[in-house]
Formats: C-alpha cells, structure tokens, sequence
C-alpha cells in the first residue's frame, strides 16, 4: 500500500529523543526470564505467547484462524494467541502488571500512540537485530514508530488515517455533495440539519485521537527543544478545529451521540447520521453498526480543506505488535509476526489498513458491496498519502482521557470546544513532569 515517507516519522523522532531526556526509563534488552515467556516445551517446540485487541466478528478471518495456519506449517514455533476484551488503557496497565510479574506475554498490541509510554516504564525487549532483516517488508513510517533511540521493539501492522463516510443517497436527496471547504461544510451541515439530517457528529469518546489527530494534520503538538518537550496543543489546527466543532453544535447540526454508545449505532439506523469522520478501520465496524440499512448507500471520501489542513489528515490509531521484557525468543517471534503482520487479505478483513508493503489490499466483497461498488482500499491508501506526521508523548493516553472528560461537557453544552484543547495542553504538561521529563517553558 503507497504510504507516505513523512508519516508518523515525527513520532518516530520525537519517541526517539527520549531516551536523551532527563528522567527517561529504558527498554530492557530482552534477555531476563520469564516463568512463561518464550518456554520451550519438552518436545523442543518454541512456544510463543501473542495477545492483541483485533476484532475477530463473524465475516472476519479470526486471528486463531491465521495462527492456526502457521501453527500447522511451524510445528516447531508453535504461537497461543490471546485476546483481549477491554480498552487499550488497560491492556497497558494489564502488561506492565505481567512484566513486573514476570509472566508477560511475548507480543502484544499496541497503538503508535502507547509505545513511547510503554518505553518509558520499561516494558518492552530490544529485538533490534531480529526484526532488522524484515524492514523491508513495511512502510518506512510506520516501520519508524517501532524504533526508539536507534533500537527496534517490534515490527508494524496497521495505520489509521481519518476519512470521511457518508450516505451518498441521502446527500443526493438534500441536493448537497461532499463538502470542499469550511464555509461548504458548514452551510450544508445546516442545510441537513434543517431536515432532520447530520452529516458530522461530534464524539466526545473519541475526542482523544480524533480531534488531536485533525489538529495534528495541520501543526504538530510536540516537539524537542534542547532537552525538552515543548508543548503546544493551542496550535492554529487546534483552534480551526475548535472554531467549526464549536460552530456546529452551536448551530445543531451534528450529532452527539458517543461513538461506542448504542445511541450512535441507533442514529445510523434510523437514517438520522448521515455523515461522520471516522478511522480507515471503522469501515467495517459501520457496516456492522448498520447491519443490511444503508447497504450501497455509504462512501468514502477524503477529508476536505474543513479544519484548515489543506486537505490533509491526521491519524486515529494504527498500531504495532511490541516485544515485551522478558522475551526469551526473539528471532522465532520476529519470523512469527512479520508473517503474520504481512497476511494482508486477512488481516484486512479485520479492518485493518495494513501497514506491511509485500502486496496490494484487495477490497473485500462484502465491503465493496455496502460501499457501492466503490474500492474502498484504493481510497484508504490515498488517505495514507494525504496523512501529515503527529508526534506522540511519553503516557499520551492520560492526555485522552482529559480531552474526553472536557468534550464530554462540550457536547452537553456546559464548556466550550477549546477547553478540549486547553485540557491537552495542561494534561500534557503535567504527564511530562510525572514522568520526570524536561518540560520547556
């Protein structure tokens, strides 16, 4: 899939400076035991332990499936895949319990936003020179924000580019296309508005990584002074985004609904959400979320000049799979995981836009199918070319959980858009500092 050099590569960068700031913790090199980490049966079979958060729904090729493929082939590396019902924030508090413990898994997902926090506490093993030979097999940018300090903790499986859905049957009925511009955006969230229609929803669980994600697609949040973050997430993206979420709700004219609330899945139904930004991999989770309703009906489209980005977008998660501290087997996992980050087919069925280079996504038939015919994959890889790079902080997770908790009292009309933004900006701030981070002033 055509990826752009530049993504993420600042999150790279920036992870990577890290290690060169005061207070950082490091990665252990992998080499101490674990109970049940790496074990080796007595039949001489490496066993290797992968925990991760993939969707696995009926119509998917299921992770136990594509592991039981190479279990089959690789009798000698035999993989346990466990998965894992909950938030990523507490597949994180689940590992570093494990490590401490001593019996963590060998791999683990991930998103690009938890590795540099899962570095600083020291979680992950170093598997440098094993995942090294299988560069190639990814695109350089996503490649990148597996490295930290010049030392590779695993290797990538997806990215997450913000596109926009929308009901295109609905849209020709209002007589409105897909907005262009800001002021086109506006005037036609009205438009639909007025007939009891929303062709944007502002969600106030997803506000961490989306609205930091469209912000970020115009002005970078985090940067390295000397031996410093400096933070910003005042930056004018954050206020053009806050300027035209603020304007739609003062207006009416999205929806409100949480995105992983039942409410949200009820105003796709009954026809009332229309339209809405999403990641690259809720494409099937709106298929779902809508059943056989509005079969044919929905498209994908790039984000438009909205937030003033230039048409450019920013990334909802994405995500690698970490070796962890304790990692006894390190070449066995690393020829594991670059097969089975590189099953593009199946792992597109997952919903993934897949971050390995050996071979084109093909659009699945039951996606082309609710997306009218359209190839959805072929949009998903223009919108990996159109992603502008966001650089991530060391526990970026607790930043989320501010912006959340202020969007939801400006989705209920009780703060402001922009107290999201002043909320980043102090969560950042004092993240930084409990870390025992340079913080530049």
């Amino acid at each position: 899939m055509k990826w752009n050099k530049g993504l993420m590569a600042g999150a790279a960068a920036v992870a990577a400076a890290c290690m060169a700031l005061s207070g950082c913790g490091g990665a252990s090199s992998g080499g101490s035991s674990s109970s049940s980490s790496g074990s080796v049966s007595n039949s001489g079979k490496v066993e290797i332990t992968y925990i991760h958060r993939l969707p696995d729904k009926s119509g998917m090729t299921s992770v136990e499936q594509i592991v039981s493929r190479w279990n089959k082939e690789n009798p000698n590396i035999q993989v346990k895949p466990i998965h894992f019902n909950g938030n990523a924030s507490d597949l994180i508090k689940k590992l570093e319990t494990d490590v401490k413990a001593g019996n963590a898994p060998d791999l683990a997902q991930a998103g690009y936003s938890e590795i540099p926090e899962l570095f600083t506490k020291g979680l992950l093993g170093d598997v440098t020179a094993e995942a090294d030979q299988y560069k190639g097999d990814f695109a350089e940018g996503p490649y990148g924000n597996m490295t930290i300090g010049g030392k590779t903790f695993g290797l990538p499986q997806d990215t997450g580019p913000l596109v926009y859905y929308y009901n295109k049957t609905e849209f020709d009925k209002l007589g409105i296309n897909v907005p262009k511009t800001q002021g086109e955006l506006l005037e036609s969230a009205k438009k639909a508005a007025a007939q009891g229609k929303y062709i944007m929803s502002f969600q106030a669980d997803e506000a961490g990584n989306m609205l930091s994600g469209l912000a970020g697609a115009s002005d970078p949040w985090y940067t390295i002074e000397g031996d410093a973050w400096k933070v910003d997430t005042q930056t004018s993206g954050s206020k053009a985004v806050a300027k035209v979420y603020q304007q739609l709700l003062d207006d009416k004219a999205a929806t409100t609904n949480p995105r992983w609330d039942p409410s949200f899945d009820a105003s796709l139904q009954k026809g009332e959400l229309i339209g809405t930004i999403g990641a690259a991999w809720e494409a099937p989770l709106l298929m779902d979320s809508m059943a056989d309703k509005g079969k044919g009906d929905w498209r994908v489209a790039q984000i438009g000049d909205w937030f003033d980005n230039g048409e450019k977008t920013g990334p909802d998660g994405g995500s690698g799979v970490v070796a962890l501290k304790g990692i006894k087997h390190k070449a066995e996992a690393m020829k594991f995981l670059d097969w089975f980050n590189t099953q593009i087919d199946d792992l597109t069925s997952q919903g993934l836009v897949v971050a390995a280079t050996t071979g084109s996504a093909k659009t699945p038939a039951s996606w082309s199918e609710f997306y009218g015919g359209q190839d959805v994959m072929a949009e998903f890889a223009a919108a990996n070319g159109n992603l502008a790079s966001f650089s991530y902080i060391p526990g970026f997770s607790a930043v989320g959980t501010a912006m959340k908790e202020k969007a939801a009292d400006a989705a209920d009309g009780k703060a402001k858009v922009e107290t999201i933004f002043d909320a980043a900006q102090t969560a950042s701030v004092d993240t930084l500092k409990d870390y025992g981070l340079s913080v530049a002033q």
